[in-house]
């Protein structure tokens, strides 16, 4: 019990850059009450003691605003964070190392007996107010955005976003950021495109979009300049001058010399 118990609060250290102490994770963490209190519950469940079960999950749900049916079945180091409003119901089958933000519901749409709730493979990790309604399965290392809603399974390795659920990314899928755009976007002071490696941002795809089509437009050019120059030797054989944007880059340095320094401080 107690080696559960030190890979739990492990748990919450590896996840959460918040958490100062053992005694302040032991006492402080409504998520860790919830799913200890779960496992008492759930083993009155599973021994017949249904009612007793069902009052100490209610017990668990006054006392840390987190719902866990004891039905659920739940793995290894299970974290919630924050996870006032969270439900989770009767039929859920959660794997080890599984991450769910406050607001979340793993629910069903059926009021049929049986397998209701989904099933969230080892990694997954479930983002602030999202839903995940039905019998399916969310995929190892899968990712659900805050607040989509997802309704049908989820390959591994994939993210999720939006209402309804769709997929953005799959990990299979993922490329390195091609050297044009990262070359162009070091031009004109931007590098926010590192954004999407866990969560898509829409803004950043579409700032990348036209990353790519200016970077096409760019090459066109210069070809198309080159094709005259040797038609017409008069002709200047023009290179697309640098794009330079003085007032944005001295504001990106002094922002970017603002967080080295706040850094350092806090290195401190």
């Amino acid at each position: 019990m107690f080696d559960r118990i030190r890979e739990d609060v492990k748990a919450v250290f590896e996840r959460d850059p918040a958490a100062r102490g053992w005694w302040e994770v032991l006492t402080c963490y409504p998520g860790l009450h919830a799913i200890w209190m779960h496992r008492i519950s759930h083993w009155f469940w599973t021994h017949g003691l249904k009612w007793l079960a069902r009052l100490i999950s209610h017990l668990g749900r006054w006392l840390t605003g987190i719902e866990i049916h004891p039905g659920a079945t739940i793995g290894r180091r299970f974290f919630i964070d924050h996870g006032m409003g969270i439900v989770i119901g009767e039929t859920t089958e959660i794997a080890d190392d599984v991450t769910l933000y406050q607001g979340v519901t793993l629910g069903g749409t059926s009021w049929n007996p049986g397998k209701r709730h989904p099933t969230l493979e080892k990694g997954v990790v479930v983002g602030a107010g999202a839903k995940v309604l039905g019998p399916f399965t969310i995929g190892e290392n899968a990712r659900i955005g805050s607040n989509a809603v997802v309704v049908k399974e989820v390959p591994a390795g994939c993210t999720v976003v939006g209402v309804p659920g769709h997929l953005v990314r799959c990990k299979d899928a993922e490329q390195e950021i091609p050297e044009h755009r990262a070359a162009l976007a070091r031009k004109m002071g931007f590098d926010a495109y590192g954004l999407t490696r866990d969560m898509p941002d829409p803004v950043t795809n579409a700032i990348n979009a036209m990353l790519d089509h200016i970077h096409t437009m760019d090459s066109q050019l210069e070809t198309l300049v080159g094709k005259m120059h040797q038609l017409d030797t008069h002709f200047p054989d023009l290179k697309v001058p640098k794009l330079e944007v003085p007032e944005f880059e001295d504001e990106v340095a002094a922002t970017s010399a603002e967080d080295e320094g706040k850094a350092a401080g806090s290195g401190s």
